[in-house]
């Protein structure tokens, strides 16, 4: 097994990945600064002489100034604006819920063509387009202090989150496509590794005291701009990917000399030879349009399939304890809510490290059975804990426990695994269609819940954990019936898996594809 892994394999994984980071890194840095940026909107938006004072006071004290309620579940985001009109506080909240959201608008438009662009300019070049757009994002967001900063924070995460959307989608294409297949799962599971680093780091370098305060938020939200120079520089160096150039542009020699580089072996015959299996496969199978996914009886299981896993992960509640964490940990009587904030990251990325292990050990479907039923277990305890802290104080100290757990049993399975088990599912032909079909639903849910949550939370209060628990219930379920084992196999058998599960077991093509990716021989 190790004998796969080459220098190149890792520089160039680490190089791919480097944008998951950059999409974490902008998925968790909003949350931190919430109080100063919030305060910084009301000086900006021009609130009354005697507030501005209160505010800068307020905002140079960090944390102390803040409410003990999360603004979400009170209507007033902070204590000062008691004094104005609800209108000026409102349009703070939608200020602010623009600034979250407007992430996931960008990602939502911009995921259904993360597969085009790779398939037009090749992984890498795509790759270094979609940097452009960070860059943008990251400066915008960079000088926001010099202009109207509402306006310049919420076009700048929209740009950013255009970059995410590309990368969400070329991100796992290219380290699936470069993979040894033993390896496949690891490697796949290494994009969400390198997203929750990427929220990790934001909320270290969100504190108050590194970046996360009146003096520098704006450098805190244009940061993500290093690791796009940086990987833009990298991506010089790294092979295309070889069933890109052998299977869409038909080169087999330079795809030969990319795999010599990845392998590190001059005999690739056996990679080469799958890849001319799966080529006759995509010259056999019709290139496959968004909704021939849904109109083809032989895909339509599939992708529902995909879709309701990328659901799972999306409406668990996950986002909603990513995106205001700070704020629950306040409500569950927390004095330094950052750092469970922090804790939080942490314990996020430890077990995204065990999910790469365990990922080739206990299989995909195992996995995240086991993830979300751990997550059931965990929003009752977490609901539970949030309803009784008026009457035990100790109740929340279970709401954070519950939190950690929860965040644990989300990395073990449904956090990674959806991104690459689409993958898994399809062949060449479908598959650009069908990652491009579930990255859009997964930033659709995301943008859902990031709009929503604040409301939703403010309605239900501390019920609203009861909530996601019977979604992830439903999910569950679902997952029990109806979704197949990939763990080793080839796309052949994972079709007759899906026939089986749908109960119409047609004749599965001739045996000599079984082979096909050369998955059966790796056990």
């Amino acid at each position: 097994m190790t004998d796969q892994i080459t220098g190149t394999l890792v520089f160039t994984v680490l190089t791919a990945v480097l944008g998951s980071f950059q999409f974490g890194y902008d998925l968790g840095v909003i949350n931190a600064p919430q109080q100063v940026i919030i305060a910084h909107y009301r000086y900006v938006l021009d609130m009354p002489l005697d507030d501005r004072k209160a505010i800068n006071n307020d905002a140079i004290d960090s944390t102390e100034g803040l409410p003990t309620t999360p603004y979400f579940l009170t209507s007033t985001p902070t204590p000062w604006a008691e004094e104005e009109p609800v209108t000026s506080s409102g349009l703070i909240t939608m200020f602010w819920s623009l600034s979250v959201s407007s992430f996931a608008v960008g990602g939502m438009i911009a995921s259904f063509f993360g597969g085009w662009l790779g398939d037009q300019l090749g992984r890498i070049k795509a790759m270094l387009v979609a940097n452009i757009l960070s860059l943008t994002g990251a400066l915008l967001m960079g000088f926001s202090k010099l202009g109207p900063s509402h306006i310049l924070i919420i076009s700048g995460r929209g740009i950013s989150g255009l970059y995410c959307g590309l990368i969400s989608g070329l991100v796992p294409m290219y380290i699936g496509e470069i993979a040894p297949t033993t390896l496949r799962g690891a490697i796949g599971a290494l994009h969400q590794l390198a997203i929750v680093t990427g929220i990790l780091v934001s909320q270290i370098i969100g504190l108050d005291f590194i970046l996360g305060n009146h003096e520098l938020w704006h450098i805190l939200l244009g940061l993500s701009a290093v690791p796009a120079v940086l990987q833009s520089l990298m991506l010089f160096f790294c092979p295309e990917s070889p069933r890109y150039l052998y299977i869409k542009l038909d080169e087999e020699s330079k795809a030969k000399q990319s795999l010599k580089r990845l392998r590190g072996s001059a005999d690739v015959t056996k990679d080469i030879t799958e890849m001319r299996k799966e080529r006759e496969e995509a010259l056999s199978e019709q290139k496959v349009s968004m909704i021939q996914l849904f109109t083809n009886s032989s895909y339509r299981q599939p992708i529902l399939v995909a879709l309701m896993l990328h659901m799972a992960q999306q409406f668990s509640g996950i986002n909603g304890i990513f995106y205001y964490s700070t704020s629950i940990f306040q409500t569950a009587g927390i004095s330094q809510p950052v750092y469970a904030t922090i804790g939080v990251g942490a314990i996020n990325t430890v077990f995204t490290v065990l999910s790469v292990f365990l990922v080739e050990k206990a299989g995909r479907r195992s996995l995240f059975l086991i993830g979300m039923s751990g997550m059931f277990v965990c929003t009752i305890f977490m609901s539970v804990g949030l309803v009784l802290l008026d009457k035990f104080t100790w109740m929340s100290y279970v709401a954070m426990v519950a939190i950690f757990l929860f965040v644990s049993f989300f990395e073990i399975g449904p956090g990674p695994i959806p991104w690459f088990m689409v993958a898994e599912f399809f062949s060449q032909g479908p598959r650009p269609a069908a990652l491009a079909i579930a990255a859009f639903s997964n930033w659709t849910c995301n943008f859902i819940v990031a709009l929503c949550f604040p409301y939703i939370a403010d309605f239900c209060g501390p019920y609203v954990f009861f909530l996601f628990a019977g979604v992830v219930l439903g999910f569950t379920l679902f997952t029990f019936f109806k979704v197949p084992e990939t763990k080793g196999k080839s796309f052949e058998e994972i079709a007759a898996e899906f026939r089986k599960k749908s109960g119409s077991a047609k004749t599965p093509k001739a045996a000599t594809e079984m082979k096909f990716l050369g998955a059966t021989e790796t056990e």
